[in-house]
């Protein structure tokens, strides 16, 4: 199980900590008593001003676009934030795909510096930087997406209970300041968040893969499936929208079927290598 803590997971492991604490202060906010107050731009904190109450407006102002249709404002909100964040997605995936191809070297690290004590941890840290550093890998850069959209969430959750009209607004069976009472969107919210992570498995070399990274993949899809049932359907909506464009995003830039063609004819052509070498083989061994 020491592969939980490493580099690779990192992602996984912060992704999963960020939903608890968008559980633990949405459900809070949630769960209180008080009814908030719509937001103006003379709202008491400076979260309110300057970033709830710009999100609450560009809603609206999306949403009249669409015919007042809070629903589709949503959506379309949602598509504007995946595309900003899209290159750094693009630069996490190569950056990933990268630390695959050097994943046999650092596991000869490992194996050179197998000691817990100080000395062989420094070693074997300094090393894998220098390792990364050679290949143009940084092993962070897969939080940037996650690091950007938490505080998306944050404030379309604030703009979502201090904009009357989106708490009252209506889309497809779902009151949007309500939950779902059919679970469509929470089930949605699951199965596309399980996905997007599979189909980036697809794209993974088999000994990369290991139990952990399995048990976070199923952990992930059921926190996100269980918090769905009790958010308002505009936020799940949100979660929605943005983990299809994930599983889209994820299918162009990795081509799992892409990846299976090529390691097929990797190994087609490494067979054919050893067919030749032991045909080189016996052919040496007549002649002695």
């Amino acid at each position: 199980m020491k592969d939980i803590l490493t580099k690779k997971n990192v992602k996984r492991i912060l992704a999963l900590l960020a939903l608890v604490a968008v559980a633990v202060v949405v459900t809070g906010c949630a769960t209180s008593t008080g009814k908030p107050a719509p937001v103006s731009h003379t709202s008491g904190n400076w979260w309110n001003r300057w970033v709830i109450y710009y999100m609450s407006t560009f809603l609206l102002w999306l949403a009249k676009l669409m015919n007042n249709s809070y629903g589709w404002a949503i959506i379309v909100f949602t598509i504007i934030v995946r595309l900003i964040v899209y290159p750094l997605s693009a630069i996490q995936i190569k950056s990933t795909t990268k630390m695959q191809g050097i994943q046999p070297e650092i596991d000869a690290l490992r194996k050179k510096y197998p000691g817990n004590d100080t000395e062989s941890r420094t070693l074997l840290s300094q090393e894998t930087n220098k390792l990364y550093k050679e290949a143009g890998i940084n092993p962070y850069a897969g939080c940037l997406p996650l690091i950007i959209q938490m505080p998306v969430m944050l404030a379309l959750y604030g703009a979502i209970v201090q904009t009357p009209q989106l708490m009252t607004g209506q889309f497809l069976w779902m009151d949007l300041g309500q939950p779902d009472p059919y679970f469509i969107m929470p089930i949605l919210s699951m199965i596309f968040t399980f996905l997007s992570t599979y189909i980036s498995q697809l794209s993974t070399p088999k000994e990369a893969q290991n139990i952990s990274s399995k048990i976070m993949t199923y952990g992930m899809s059921i926190m996100v499936g269980v918090m769905g049932i009790y958010f308002q359907s505009a936020i799940v909506l949100y979660w929605v929208i943005s983990n299809l464009f994930q599983v889209i995003q994820t299918f162009i830039l990795q081509n799992p079927i892409k990846y299976r063609r090529e390691q097929k004819a990797k190994e087609e052509a490494e067979r054919e290598r050893k067919r030749q070498l032991r045909k080189t083989y016996k052919r040496l061994k007549r002649k002695k």
